[in-house]
């Protein structure tokens, strides 16, 4: 069988649950490979949302697609997955389309918690420890992070706030502010710490903030970071501030910094800052797990990282962009699909 591209474009679907650090990863890829990818919201269907999707006899049937389209033929020829649910749905298309004749290239990416074996190929991050012939290990999360979209992001920013940030003095440090989760903790004590030691890059570098939060960080953390550090020069964002809410600043602050300051929370943060080729301080935070002590080693030992204790320091690598490298992976390994 040869894969369906009669049309001349590659027909891509990209499925996930609609979080967007999971959905931004198999955007990335889908990116990356040059396609123009619908994307399918998947919602569980009860009975099925109590059951692990590895229970689901018929994984089709046990979803419901909230936002880009059914789930049905003509299958596309390639479909990449991202999230345990969307996992399951990935496999029975691909299964679905081989009983039809067809074929399509099923991409899952991070861990299925499903034999391997129902995907063409599943690309998990290296912490993970995931082995197996059709692996592809990645040193942290994919994403959609490149030269080209931080150039975009910061021309979109309106021309005032361009205008402001160009007036600050360097060095810029992006801080990209996470949250509390299942192994970390940031709390109103954290959060404090984080201040403590900004001002003290601030004072050391006689440099500029451009401060971002996430909605793990919380209402009343975020409004505690913005008074800890309201005299310093810079931007804060926590989604009702300065900004148009509705324009989050992330990526361009990304662009315009001279460096990265993240919390030790997310993979995703610190693999999209990794993407910058920018100096990428990570600011411990209490508790963690093994699987984050492993990549945030790989990422020192990479030379991307150094633990943020107060200082910013400079150093250079050459930008994380693993999408690009996985991609190329992919279009070899197809090429050899029959």
């Amino acid at each position: 069988m040869t894969l369906n591209t009669a049309s001349g474009a590659v027909s891509c679907w990209v499925l996930s649950d609609g979080r967007a650090g999971i959905e931004a990863q198999a955007l990335g890829l889908a990116e990356a490979l040059g396609t123009d990818p619908a994307v399918k919201r998947l919602t569980a269907r009860r009975p099925w949302v109590w059951l692990p999707p590895r229970m689901w006899l018929r994984p089709l049937v046990c979803v419901e697609v909230r936002e880009g389209g059914p789930v049905a033929p003509p299958w596309p020829d390639i479909v990449i997955s991202s999230g345990r649910r969307a996992a399951a749905v990935s496999a029975a298309v691909g299964a679905a389309a081989r009983r039809a004749g067809a074929r399509t290239f099923a991409i899952h990416i991070q861990r299925p918690y499903l034999p391997l074996d129902r995907f063409d190929l599943v690309v998990a991050p290296r912490h993970d420890r995931l082995t197996g012939a059709n692996v592809l290990a990645t040193l942290g999360a994919l994403g959609r992070v490149t030269p080209a979209r931080l150039a975009t992001a910061a021309e979109d920013l309106a021309p005032e706030t361009l205008a402001a940030i160009a007036a600050l003095p360097r060095p810029r440090i992006a801080v990209a502010v996470g949250g509390s989760s299942r192994v970390f903790r940031f709390g109103r004590d954290e959060a404090q710490a984080l201040a403590q030691r900004l001002r003290q890059a601030q004072v050391g570098t006689g440099g500029s903030l451009l401060v971002t939060v996430s909605r793990r960080t919380g209402r009343p953390v975020a409004e505690l970071l913005r008074r800890a550090l309201a005299d310093l020069p810079g931007r804060f964002y926590d989604g009702c501030g300065a900004e148009n809410p509705a324009e989050n600043p992330y990526l361009a602050f990304l662009g315009l910094a001279d460096a990265i300051v993240v919390t030790g929370d997310s993979v995703n943060m610190a693999s999209e800052a990794a993407a910058t080729g920018k100096p990428v301080h990570i600011f411990g935070l209490p508790g963690g797990s093994a699987k984050f002590d492993r990549f945030h080693r790989d990422l020192r030992e990479a030379g991307i990282a150094r633990p943020f204790m107060g200082d910013i320091e400079r150093w250079s690598y050459v930008p994380l962009a693993e999408a690009s490298r996985i991609a190329r992976e992919i279009q070899a390994r197809m090429s050899g699909v029959s």
